[in-house]
């Protein structure tokens, strides 16, 4: 074996040595338990963050897709109400900041209680002129057997979140009252409204606990100043330009005007999701850097085992380096195997992780993600390529780090030293 061989032939050898080094039962079983410790620790740590970051994505796919798809992503509102909105519409679309604004609908915001026989319960009701309303909102999307054109089509029609139907014990077709509070100071009694339940809006999120929708002109009956809307809800090119847009909007809007975005209403919900997100995955690369140096140990452990195979090598003309490629290959070894299987198990999991929740939900007659408590009712999933490639490509590079230095050093064991007490 000649020292100087072409970079072809030395790495075949590496390649062909490092596979027998590492594939080959080990005469020291605790060489061999720790590399099965240091593989298992790896698939574990790669299989979970790929696991928790498919769900984290999840909630927040469903918090854009679901919550602020239903919710105003941004709001204009006067303090005595607006009269004639579809002027006002007609006014902000001339303003320089309009270039941001995809589509304008009024909308008239009010909190009370719905009473059904002995049953009561809080809700906030938007009233909304459907026409407009499709194009600002997804919320047609999630309404069960009946759409927004029914509130419209039946007298004080009612589309109500299933969360607050089944809490009431509703079914299509009854009819319930909404009690509003007066809140200005004209001492009159709470406003009261007889609805007919039309719709079940079932987003299965938080919000389904919470809203309900009827007509736009059943609700300005019931706003604070008769025959006005609270005020305008805009849907803007991209969400998070949200903050700057409705101030925007603000400095062009007289006396009397104030925004609203949904950084405010739900902004808390979502840094919250996103510093989960962050704080995890930190937590679970922390992990796999822990199994991945385990390399460490094992390929200490089995350069010291194998010196005397490694003063063989270097009598028959192996180079240091030659040696060094060797080791690299074996703890490579480790890392792609542990990164592969604990991928392919992560995006196992991930597809099975919500019949393993409905399967235990069942299992316990237990519901664990309840909507009125957690902002979604189901497992979200969300995996994506780019997360699964970073996961794996960072668990290869921590693997080629930790076999440098065990690498190393068996490229310095002298054939005489090792010979010696072999």
């Amino acid at each position: 074996m000649a020292s100087g061989g072409n970079s072809t032939s030395s790495i075949s050898l590496a390649w062909f040595v490092g596979r027998r080094f590492g594939s080959v039962k080990s005469v020291n079983q605790l060489v061999s338990f720790i590399s099965r410790i240091s593989m298992i620790g790896l698939v574990v740590g790669v299989a979970m963050l790929v696991v928790v970051v498919a769900v984290m994505n999840g909630f927040d796919r469903d918090l854009r897709t679901k919550i602020l798809a239903i919710v105003p992503q941004a709001s204009l509102f006067h303090r005595q109400g607006l009269e004639n909105w579809s002027e006002q519409i007609e006014y902000l679309k001339s303003l320089p900041s309009a270039e941001d604004i995809q589509a304008m609908a009024p909308f008239v915001h009010l909190e009370g209680m719905l009473k059904f026989g002995t049953g009561v319960e809080p809700v906030l009701i938007y009233g909304v002129e459907p026409k407009l309303e499709v194009n600002v909102s997804d919320i047609a999307l999630y309404l069960q057997q009946g759409d927004l054109a029914s509130l419209e089509n039946t007298p004080n029609g009612l589309a109500l979140g299933s969360g607050l139907a089944k809490k009431l014990g509703l079914k299509l077709g009854d009819s319930i009252s909404f009690i509003v509070p007066k809140v200005n100071q004209s001492r009159q009694a709470a406003g009261i409204k007889q609805l007919t339940l039309v719709a079940l809006l079932d987003s299965g999120t938080e919000l389904d606990h919470k809203i309900g929708v009827i007509s736009l002109s059943d609700a300005s009956e019931l706003a604070p100043i008769p025959g006005t809307v609270t005020g305008i809800r805009l849907k803007l090119n991209d969400l998070f330009d949200a903050p700057w847009v409705v101030r925007e909007v603000a400095t062009d809007l007289p006396y009397g005007f104030y925004t609203s975005d949904w950084t405010r209403t739900h902004g808390n919900l979502y840094h919250a999701v996103k510093m989960s997100s962050n704080l995890v995955s930190v937590l679970l690369v922390l992990i796999i850097g822990i199994a991945v140096f385990n390399v460490v140990s094992t390929l200490v452990l089995a350069v010291v085992e194998k010196q005397g195979d490694i003063a063989i090598l270097r009598t028959l003309g192996a180079t240091p380096n030659e040696i060094l490629k060797i080791f690299m290959v074996q703890g490579c070894s480790i890392g792609v195997y542990g990164t592969v299987f604990g991928v392919i198990i992560g995006v196992l999991l991930t597809i099975l992780a919500p019949f393993l929740l409905n399967f235990i939900e069942w299992a316990t007659a237990t519901e664990v993600l309840r909507s009125d408590i957690y902002p979604v009712s189901e497992l979200p999933i969300d995996n994506r390529i780019s997360d699964i490639v970073f996961i794996a490509v960072t668990a290869l590079i921590l693997s080629l780090i930790a076999s440098i230095y065990p690498a190393w050093r068996a490229s310095r064991i002298q054939p005489a030293e090792a010979l010696r007490y072999d």
